[in-house]
């Protein structure tokens, strides 16, 4: 008899963990999908250096530099995350000539290749807003071998350049996924849940 009531107990508490590992397994779920207007309507930079060498860090960033300087005059009116994926897409060759460009002034004889892809970032935090973990479409410059560290920024909206012109994130999103962004103090354990949760989704697609 106490064998089977403490059976009846450990099936109990088993159903009970369960039950709670469900709770917070849906409710970060929830909470993923309204991070996905975010991700879904951001086109992030994406800039992976030759190497990890001082030199070849020194040129990835005058590279951001200065496709960042172009990006203003190449959203010049758009309005949309569709609009500003069809002109990057457009303007790879530009992209790409801009930094072999700067390659070239600075010496190096590798090249830069660039492309629309979808890559994967941790949580980032910003000035006044977070964007979550997660893959986000992103234009992507390789640099040479593409061996070194990389430095992401959001070129869409142009969030990354100082200037009057740049658009704000939540002139692209729903109101409720501009309230995740803006209001990240609230939704910081949150945040890390979505970035172990998209970590299992990554590990359970390999």
């Amino acid at each position: 008899m106490k064998l089977k009531a403490l059976i009846s107990k450990k099936t109990l508490n088993m159903a009970l963990a369960f039950g709670l590992i469900s709770a917070i397994f849906l409710s970060v779920a929830d909470f993923n999908a309204s991070c996905d207007d975010l991700r879904n309507n951001v086109l992030r930079l994406h800039i992976i250096a030759n190497s990890d060498s001082t030199e070849d860090q020194a040129l990835k960033l005058k590279i951001r530099d200065r496709i960042l300087e172009n990006s203003v005059i190449m959203f010049d009116d758009v309005v949309d995350i569709d609009s500003a994926y069809n002109v990057t897409k457009e303007k790879l060759p530009l992209i790409e000539e801009l930094a072999n460009a700067v390659i070239k002034e600075e010496g190096f004889s590798y090249k830069a290749t660039a492309e629309i892809g979808v890559s994967y970032f941790e949580t980032r935090e910003y000035d006044d807003f977070t964007l979550p973990a997660g893959e986000y479409n992103s234009l992507i410059i390789k640099l040479g071998k593409a061996d070194g560290k990389n430095w992401w920024c959001v070129i869409f909206p142009q969030i990354c350049v100082g200037t009057a012109t740049c658009g704000k994130l939540e002139d692209t999103v729903k109101n409720e996924s501009a309230e995740v962004a803006y209001g990240s103090d609230r939704y910081i354990l949150r945040f890390k849940a979505v970035e172990i949760y998209e970590d299992i989704k990554k590990l359970i697609r390999k």
